[in-house]
């Protein structure tokens, strides 16, 4: 593709990008950040053409990453698979998040940490657990032991478990013993926390 440029019209529906006419037909479109370089009567070669366009994308995929930040920060490494996912060359894939990184968008520990907290509020996990589920998320070992430094497992356990002890209010001691422990095992936290946590829950039922 080559050409002169002859128009430059805002979308009816996107004010924010640009439609670009090569004699006189449409070409394609770009953001408006990326337009603004242009005007009538600029000729663009095929290689203008390509960077442009990858430009554009690199644009569209930094604008995509932002709108998945505004529910929930992300990891670096689930960030690219959600771009990649959505269709992003990568190239723009690089290029946002390099960009967001920059702009400290992007920060695995942070990331780690806000997991955590997420996770203490709403759903207690063990360490082993924990761990899991932010190397699926693509963390790295060595910021997922830093961030688990601070874990209060038995605390945690004790959360997990107290939001339970009513609905299992009325079981004999030995079932009671098994299902808090089998819970906390699913739970990922280790036998001697179980364990512990499993007897204070005694007494405390027993009182």
């Amino acid at each position: 593709m080559t050409g002169t440029i002859t128009a430059l019209t805002l979308q009816k529906r996107d004010k924010e990008r640009v439609n670009v006419f090569l004699d006189g037909t449409y070409a394609f479109s770009l953001s408006l950040n990326a337009a603004l370089g242009l005007k009538r009567g600029q000729h663009l070669s095929p290689a203008d053409i390509e960077r442009l366009q990858g430009e554009d994308e690199a644009q569209q995929a930094y604008l995509y990453a932002l709108r998945l930040l505004a529910y929930r920060p992300r990891s670096r490494v689930e960030m690219e698979q959600r771009l990649r996912q959505k269709g992003y060359a990568a190239a723009a894939i690089a290029a946002a998040l390099e960009r967001l990184r920059a702009k400290n968008h992007l920060d695995d520990e942070a990331f780690a940490r806000y997991w955590l907290d997420q996770r203490e509020r709403f759903r207690p996990r063990g360490a082993r657990a924990l761990g899991y589920e932010l190397r699926q998320k693509g963390v790295d070992r060595e910021t997922i032991d830093h961030v688990l430094t601070d874990v209060d497992e038995a605390t945690l356990a004790w959360q997990a478990v107290a939001s339970k002890l009513d609905r299992w209010r009325g079981l004999e001691p030995v079932a009671l013993r098994k299902k808090i422990m089998g819970f906390l095992h699913r739970r990922g936290f280790a036998y001697d926390t179980a364990r512990r946590v499993c007897q204070r829950a005694l007494e405390a039922a027993d009182e």
